[in-house]
């Protein structure tokens, strides 16, 4: 470690330091409440007992799983052990988890009890996975988790940089296969010390934990509430009754939210009448009146923001109110432009691809030095996405490059040629075209236009269930359209503007 390094284990170490006795961690689902004094203690002794078992800097370490304690604790110690931790998400089919494990090959493993049978009927592949634990108070199968944090917690970390590797996260499919996005410690500590400077956090704030940590907002999140020394209220999936008891009896002042997560608080609070007057910030995407409504309701702040997994989430940032519609504005130390196809910057008011420089830029794509390469040409980092700036520095998004067009169902990425690709799999379609439309509930569905061979037959919901049954479930179409013909392109492949210009609205 050198004189001007910093990691997430330094975090936790001055935490411990200057909130010692201050509640940290509430977990909902069992009622456990741990201070960072407590919390420190214990990513020491798990710390202690991964390395005891074998566990070195550099090794990667499984957890698939719901939030909870015990999956902010793997967490904290693999950013004390200079370990890497796959964060799968536990939506995903059982063949896409065993394609996120194989792409890593983690030495160890935590798994919840409820995706243990997954990971059984896969354990046979994974040749390169030597240990299996549980990963929540010791239910399920697996060896216990308290089997690691039985020891004296006398941890001696090892020599870990802020620009060593932490987390990866597996990004949707654009050419039908997940990439890996390696993020660093310096990664995640760049956003989440920009979200608590942004939303002007202290440790009087409460954060409601409602986001996955396996997404890299409810990830970003929950450490930026730990580093500004405020409670973390942790539930392990979102269930609008309790999240809006939760805000009155806990007071909860902050949560990171995408589409239907507030609206359905704001209609439990009309039923219920409680009290969420303590809500100042929320921070996501979300429609104009569902925003309006918590603020008239709550006289509290909705803050936009844009960013991608391989900028470990948000890079603008701003007040939905200061210019509704847009993104915000750029973060301190996001370096942004817009360029044109020959990476030449295009005046204001021009849309063009989003480039940035800075340190939220991930490392690399897992074991994929080509597709690295070719996201950092010309030494910045190209997102696939198209937006514009005004006169006063505010991003306006636009859309998404024909290459990287992206579906958003509930805050999750969908692309469509992942789910083409599943589609055409099914020996009734000959060809088909994939795209986002407008849902009142989950902001974007996915829509499906097929043809049909020659002679064959299929009924929609027969070809989401085929889907579903591959992919995740909120990647399958919620509607299908069957035609006699797509419209083709000269080269013979579906005119995908075409095609969504024609059934879009249907």
């Amino acid at each position: 470690m050198g004189l001007q390094d910093f990691t997430i284990y330094d975090v936790i170490n001055r935490n411990a330091i200057c909130f010692r006795h201050r509640p940290a961690w509430f977990d909902v689902s069992d009622g456990r409440s741990l201070t960072f004094g407590e919390i420190k203690e214990m990513v020491d002794r798990l710390s202690t007992g991964l390395h005891l078992a074998g566990l070195n800097k550099g090794d990667r370490i499984g957890v698939l799983g719901k939030n909870s304690l015990e999956y902010f604790l793997v967490l904290g110690a693999a950013s004390a052990l200079g370990a890497i931790a796959l964060t799968i998400n536990w939506r995903l089919s059982s063949d896409e988890v065993e394609y996120a494990i194989k792409d890593c090959e983690p030495r160890f493993l935590f798994v919840d009890q409820e995706f243990q049978g997954i990971v059984e009927e896969l354990k046979g592949r994974f040749s390169f996975s030597e240990k299996y634990y549980n990963l929540r108070a010791d239910k399920g199968s697996f060896s216990p988790f308290a089997s690691v944090l039985d020891n004296p917690g006398d941890f001696r970390p090892p020599e870990v940089t802020t620009d060593d590797g932490i987390i990866i996260i597996h990004t949707a499919a654009v050419t039908g296969k997940p990439k890996g996005v390696l993020l660093s410690h310096g990664n995640i500590l760049c956003t989440e010390a920009h979200l608590g400077y942004s939303l002007q956090v202290t440790p009087e704030d409460v954060h409601l934990n409602i986001l996955p940590l396996f997404h890299v907002g409810g990830l970003t999140m929950a450490w930026m509430a730990f580093h500004a020394g405020c409670l973390n209220v942790n539930v392990d999936a979102f269930d609008a009754e309790q999240a809006t008891q939760l805000i009155e009896k806990k007071k909860v002042s902050i949560f990171c939210e995408f589409p239907p997560i507030l609206a359905s608080i704001l209609d439990q609070q009309e039923k219920t009448a409680a009290n969420i007057m303590s809500l100042r910030t929320v921070i996501g995407l979300d429609n104009p009146e569902t925003i309006a409504r918590y603020q008239e309701l709550t006289e509290g702040i909705f803050w936009v923001i844009y960013g991608q997994t391989e900028t470990a989430s948000e890079i603008t940032i701003g007040r939905y109110n200061d210019r509704p519609g847009s993104a915000g504005r750029p973060l301190p130390l996001s370096n942004i432009r817009i360029v044109d196809n020959y990476d030449r910057e295009v005046p204001d008011s021009h849309a063009g691809e989003i480039i940035v420089r800075g340190p939220m830029v991930f490392k690399e794509y897992w074991n994929l030095p080509e597709d690295t390469a070719y996201a950092f040409r010309g030494g910045w980092h190209h997102t696939g996405d198209f937006a514009r700036f005004d006169d006063d520095g505010y991003m306006w998004y636009v859309g998404r490059k024909e290459e990287k067009e992206l579906i958003k169902p509930g805050g999750e990425n969908v692309y469509p040629a992942e789910v083409e690709k599943t589609i055409l799999e099914h020996p009734a379609v000959a060809k088909t075209v994939v795209f986002g439309v407008l849902d009142q509930k989950w902001g974007e569905a996915v829509m499906a236009v097929c043809q049909l061979k020659e002679g064959e037959g299929l009924d929609a919901q027969e070809l989401i269930d085929f889907v579903a049954q591959r992919l995740a479930r909120y990647k399958k179409p919620k509607d299908v359209i069957f035609v006699e013909n797509l419209p083709l392109l000269d080269n013979g492949s579906p005119d995908r503007a075409k095609v969504k210009e024609m059934y879009a609205q249907k």
